[in-house]
């Protein structure tokens, strides 16, 4: 009967392993969590990923005409997708994840990840930003500085650089987990002893010899219960020198199941399966750390590529400028030879032509600053032929005539249900409360059921003795023996260990219960500071609304005035000084327009970053970006 009673135990060991039906992980609400992806197990084990490359991608190749790099906004957020090393970093942190999964199948507890997030550079800033040191040398660039938020200025503090809702100290590993990978282990091993008998007559020897070989197997495997089953099978063949020993040479086997089950402590099938359920959230939680990191990439080049648009048109700006400061030193150069003007007016517009060329080299140098660093973001090496290239930005610095902005309280509650950083920091805390089971479990007693099942053989030569018959025969007959049950032995017994003080478990599950509260509160800080991102956002693009319409009429008038001021100039009313000041102050105009269009449209994307949108309202597909081909 113990057969079919072991056979039974076993299946239904089986039947809930790590391979056996499937369970549905469930969420506090009661609902089904999407499943990760299948990775290989077993004898095969998972691939490191992709191959590493330096390499950049063709795409780059394709947007060089006559060594000049055109780039639009949507083909810089391309080759960032591309090359940009922080988002291949991710990448690998994506198949990464991927092997937490085929390690606890095994038995084993999840490494972690990284959550580290990489801002891109901020780069030199826009035209009179302050990221950008303005010149002292003249008066053009003189004007009022937008910021795109407070968080460019450091008002809420510094952005986080790790996302772990964890921080630095790890929750305790807690109660172990059985191994689900089958182990085998064999011992093979010959021996010969010689042994000294002081009485001749106990074996008619006085040098006992015994030679045998030992073969021995034996296989181990965990199940999801917290049982341990181990299968042995024995086989031992001894040879004596002893002429008086009728059984000699004699040989045994034994065929035999040792299960273990845990009954309190390491019980159950959710706690056995805890690290395979943080396997399965890590994997999720890969793909929004990817989707935050791509988020973060995709703001910073915004930012890199605005600044760069707008300190183009501030360098054409300063350009006009030089122009036009140069064009009045020539017309002041004519009147003062006829003698219609004073030669200290010759002085004040050869010190304004200085000036603005001052200003204009001041305006070129931010512009190739600005270069170099999104040059570096787009690519993951700058090869001889990138090293020599200049890039042209090709859209312009183009802003709707109003905004379109919902109320805040739905765009915070679509950033809670969009943003990853959220939706990453409610896994981990999953992960926290599923840790803090086991940590709980290892304060309880162990008591352990253990059961034991063996089936014995014992064969020899036959020598007359009526006793021996029945074990006459070789190796073979004692194996037949052991298949045969003929000599079964079996026992079941309950195994308890109750520690009097057990000061380290408890010391983790209160240290567990801590960490999982400040994991909590972290979290409510990350919704706050979402929030105060949003609300930040708005304030910033009213504020470069507002800024805009007046810098644009300041622009307008300072425009008119210049030309009145010129025009009287030209028939002796007016000196190079009162010209020279309506230059400068329309300079100021442009580049104060030219520097509001800029924040206005850094502090959408602002937005869009605060409210999760920023990928789909670009166009960026996360199954592209995660391959790292974008057409």
């Amino acid at each position: 009967m113990q057969k079919p009673i072991l056979c039974v135990f076993l299946a239904a060991l089986t039947g809930v392993g790590p391979e056996g039906a499937a369970f549905a992980q469930q969420q506090p609400g009661g609902a089904a969590m999407p499943q990760p992806a299948p990775v290989r197990a077993g004898l095969i084990p998972p691939r490191a990923g992709h191959p590493l490359s330096f390499a950049n991608t063709r795409h780059i190749q394709d947007l060089i005409r006559a060594g000049t790099l055109y780039l639009t906004v949507q083909d810089a957020l391309a080759l960032a997708i591309e090359n940009n090393l922080d988002v291949e970093l991710e990448r690998y942190n994506l198949e990464g994840a991927r092997t937490e999964v085929a390690r606890t199948k095994g038995g084993g507890t999840a490494r972690g990840l990284d959550y580290s997030i990489y801002e891109a550079p901020p780069g030199v800033g826009g035209p009179l930003s302050p990221l950008a040191v303005n010149p002292a040398a003249g008066s053009a660039t003189s004007g009022t500085s937008i910021p795109t938020n407070a968080l460019e200025a450091g008002v809420l503090g510094e952005p986080l650089d790790n996302f772990s809702m964890t921080g630095l100290v790890p929750l305790s590993n807690g109660t172990a987990i059985p191994g689900y990978d089958p182990t085998l282990s064999g011992l093979l091993d010959f021996s010969h002893q010689s042994t000294p008998e002081p009485f001749y007559q106990s074996y008619l020897t006085n040098n006992l010899v015994n030679n045998s070989v030992t073969a021995n197997t034996a296989i181990t495997q965990g199940f999801g219960t917290g049982a341990t089953a181990s299968v042995s099978f024995d086989n031992s063949h001894n040879s004596l020198n002893a002429a008086n020993i009728g059984f000699n040479p004699y040989s045994l086997s034994s065929l035999g199941l040792t299960v273990t089950q845990p009954l309190v402590r390491g019980f159950g099938l959710n706690l056995n399966r805890r690290y395979i359920r943080i396997a399965a959230n890590e994997q999720r939680i890969a793909s929004y750390l990817f989707e935050n990191q791509l988020n973060y990439t995709v703001y910073g080049v915004i930012r890199l590529y605005t600044d760069f648009v707008a300190l183009f048109e501030d360098v054409k700006v300063k350009q006009e400028t030089v122009k036009a400061a140069e064009k009045l030193l020539a017309d002041t150069q004519a009147q003062v030879t006829e003698g219609t003007l004073a030669p200290v007016e010759l002085t004040r517009a050869n010190a304004e032509v200085y000036s603005t060329r001052q200003d204009l080299i001041n305006s070129r140098g931010l512009f190739d600053e600005q270069e170099a660093i999104l040059r570096r973001v787009l690519t993951r090496d700058e090869d001889e032929q990138l090293r020599g290239t200049h890039i042209l930005p090709t859209d312009a610095l183009d802003i709707p005539a109003q905004d379109d902005v919902r109320p805040i309280q739905d765009l915070i509650a679509d950033a809670m249900a969009a943003r990853p950083d959220i939706n990453h920091s409610r896994l981990q805390m999953e992960n926290s409360l599923i840790t803090l089971e086991g940590s709980r479990n290892a304060t309880r007693p162990e008591v352990d059921l253990v059961g034991t099942l063996q089936n014995n053989g014992l064969a020899g030569p036959a020598t007359g003795y009526q006793l021996q018959q029945v074990f006459a025969g070789g190796y073979g007959s004692a194996l037949s023996q052991v298949l045969a049950h003929d000599y079964p032995t079996y026992a079941i017994g309950v195994q308890v260990t109750v520690p009097l003080r057990n000061r380290v478990a408890e010391a983790d599950r209160a240290r567990d219960e801590v960490l999982v509260k400040q994991t909590q509160v972290r979290y409510k800080q990350l919704q706050n500071l979402v929030a105060l991102q949003i609300e930040d956002a708005l304030i910033a693009m009213r504020r470069s609304r507002a800024s805009y319409e007046a810098a644009s009429q300041a622009r307008k008038y300072q425009q008119e005035s210049l030309e009145a001021e010129q025009a009287r100039f030209e028939v002796g009313a007016s000196t190079a000084f009162f010209v020279i000041q309506y230059e400068s102050l329309l300079a100021q105009a442009e580049s104060t327009e030219v520097a509001a269009k800029s924040s206005w449209l850094k502090a959408r994307a602002a937005l869009e970053f605060a409210t999760g949108r920023l990928l789909r309202d670009n166009g960026v597909s996360l199954d592209a970006a995660q391959k790292g081909t974008i057409k």
